[in-house]
């Protein structure tokens, strides 16, 4: 596959996980693991899995405290019209996030709708 073809592909891939919305989960399903991480993976490169695949993590980096924050305000907008919450470390120009489905103790296609709304968010601030 060309890096062109590629491109496409990934960028239809990142398009379908940010029209997507998150929904309740009250749990009873297992988590994402193993190869079933890996397409979710590939839409939001700039994530890693933690813990042994039970969150995903990314660290965001900012000019100073004023951007970092002015984030965590779009970022906690968007996690409450998508009823998912984010756990968020704030810094002085850094902001670090996980995300996981507290419900099932682990990954969701919740958390990689919420991811890759996230990554559009600062995409469209740079």
């Amino acid at each position: 596959m060309n890096t062109r073809t590629f491109n496409t592909c990934y960028n239809k891939h990142m398009e379908d996980l940010t029209r997507k919305k998150c929904v309740p989960c009250e749990g009873g399903v297992a988590p994402l693991a193993g190869d079933a991480l890996k397409p979710y993976l590939a839409q939001v490169p700039e994530w890693a899995p933690i813990e042994g695949e039970r969150k995903i993590r990314r660290e965001f980096h900012f000019k100073d405290f004023k951007e970092t924050i002015g984030f965590v305000n779009r970022v906690a907008r968007l996690a409450e019209e998508e009823g998912h919450h984010p756990d968020m470390f704030i810094f002085y120009n850094r902001l670090i996030v996980e995300l996981w489905t507290h419900a099932i103790g682990g990954l969701s296609e919740n958390d990689f709708i919420l991811a890759a709304k996230m990554d559009r968010l600062r995409s469209d601030r740079e």
